[in-house]
């Protein structure tokens, strides 16, 4: 799976535990683009900072994602709020202090994250995202068609059950794992 996200997205924040979900239940990797909506005001800083933890891990990088997430500016999230690049810039810090993590004044002074954002983001305006967050279920067959986008979120697994069986592939999930409907509630 493929997503296309924006860190200020508060439904691209709604979708991130179902990603994470279908990539263990399937045993799939979930490949996350940075997206960063200009009408976000803190979101293009969000994702350098999530690329500078990725320095670390991507592990920590994708824990970073997910902070920025469960402290987005809506009701019922983690306090204190992301409201602004300087309250990004305090949290950022607050996630680094809590794992031993350095992080440093210029967190690029070389432009090689910024590269990789700009990246992610001509590749998801090449292929047409217009909104966030955009998810593409892949497959590596050599025929057929190489990517669906999931439209309506609650198909997600059927479209993954229909790329593995076009694939030739069996739809059941890894050993020992309960597969959610395959409309799962969103």
């Amino acid at each position: 799976m493929d997503g296309f996200e924006d860190l200020h997205c508060h439904g691209c924040d709604n979708v991130a535990p179902l990603l994470e979900e279908a990539q263990q239940t399937y045993k799939i990797p979930l490949v996350r683009h940075d997206f960063p909506l200009t009408m976000h005001n803190w979101s293009k800083q969000a994702a350098l900072r999530a690329r500078y933890f990725d320095t670390t891990s991507k592990k920590i990088g994708d824990e970073f994602r997910d902070y920025c997430f469960r402290h987005q500016a809506y009701p019922g999230k983690e306090t204190p709020y992301i409201n602004n690049p300087e309250d990004l810039r305090q949290q950022a810090e607050r996630f680094a202090a809590a794992r031993k993590i350095a992080l440093p004044l210029v967190i690029d002074p070389q432009g090689k994250l910024q590269a990789k954002v700009e990246a992610d983001l001509n590749l998801g305006i090449a292929v047409g995202i217009e909104h966030t967050p955009t998810i593409f279920v892949v497959s590596d067959k050599q025929q057929g068609k190489p990517f669906v986008e999931v439209v309506d979120r609650r198909n997600l697994y059927s479209q993954i059950d229909e790329m593995i069986a076009e694939a030739g592939g069996t739809t059941k999930p890894a050993t020992g794992k309960k597969r959610a409907a395959t409309k799962p509630t969103i």
